[in-house]
């Protein structure tokens, strides 16, 4: 990806966002420029109008940590959009990102073994392994079945990106799947921003680029976030409506791989959905195939 783009279309997107009122400013009238003007920025953020648009243009090469700290200031950056400008300030000199190491292998990797086991004693949870590109590399057997819409008849790698936007089931899946495109877009972003020289991703966001309009119209938009923490809900075609929360845990022997753990409040109608797919997951396991679960003793 070309950084001094990436660059340019980031920042002048984070200023077209910002308010005059949001940083203090009276905003006056005849503004010919949507959120802040470049001498606005520049002054919030304690440089030149001829040094900010140079960095607007994409020239961030040489940048130190004070200006980049200052301009995230000025353009009310949260702490992803603010890691994802020292991200790409890092690319454009020549630094691996976030401490990662870049990858080389284009294909995702197998898991360890070790791995395996940590993923099958998780019985009660979902609990999957997710590369930067979006790739399930590792899911036990809950997460076999809760993702069973997505990872189908396991020939192809599962892939969350490819599952949102290019899968009609998805929407219904995920109930709320505006949130969830724009969640996986904006983590996409983020992942990009952070090894730009990932070709596996940057084929993935080619690929869904020409083939969804809502995908290029989101990855226009240069938000960014992480994955972090919350609570998400889902649709499952065989227990219904389940709302779960949702952990990510760094695997540091594999930088850039995730663990995601999604659990169910106690004694709520999801945990008692969550346990009827565990039960059903293990007599799929024990018996090779079977009827769906039954609803008995389900909430409604």
């Amino acid at each position: 990806m070309d950084n001094r783009s990436e660059v340019r279309e980031f920042l002048m997107t984070r200023r077209a966002r910002v308010t005059p009122e949001a940083v203090g400013l009276v905003a006056g009238g005849n503004r010919r420029v949507q959120g802040l003007r470049r001498s606005e920025v520049a002054s919030l953020a304690g440089v030149s109008v001829e040094y900010y648009a140079k960095l607007e243009r994409g020239a961030i090469a040489g940048a130190s940590a004070a200006v980049l700290d200052s301009l995230a200031g000025a353009l009310l950056l949260d702490e992803a959009e603010r890691a994802h400008l020292l991200d790409l300030a890092r690319a454009a000199d020549g630094i691996p990102s976030s401490g990662r190491p870049r990858r080389r292998a284009s294909k995702p990797t197998a898991s360890r073994p070790s791995l395996q086991w940590a993923l099958a004693s998780v019985t009660d949870a979902v609990a999957f392994v997710r590369d930067p590109r979006q790739n399930l590399l590792a899911v036990n057997d809950l997460g076999r079945a809760f993702y069973s819409p997505l990872i189908g008849d396991g020939g192809r790698t599962p892939n969350l990106a490819r599952f949102q936007f290019l899968d009609p089931a998805s929407r219904d899946f995920y109930p709320d799947w505006d949130v969830f495109a724009a969640m996986c877009v904006a983590i996409m972003r983020a992942e990009a921003g952070r090894d730009p020289h990932d070709k596996g991703l940057q084929d993935l966001v080619g690929e869904l680029s020409t083939r969804s309009e809502t995908f290029r119209a989101l990855w226009a938009a240069h938000d960014v976030r992480t994955h972090g923490a919350g609570t998400k809900r889902f649709r499952h075609p065989l227990v219904g409506e389940i709302v779960l929360a949702y952990e990510e845990l760094a695997i540091t022997a594999e930088p850039g791989n995730v663990l995601m753990i999604y659990t169910a409040e106690p004694g709520s109608p999801s945990a008692e959905r969550l346990a009827l797919l565990a039960s059903w997951s293990l007599e799929q396991v024990g018996a090779g195939a079977g009827a769906e679960p039954s609803d008995e003793g389900t909430a409604g």
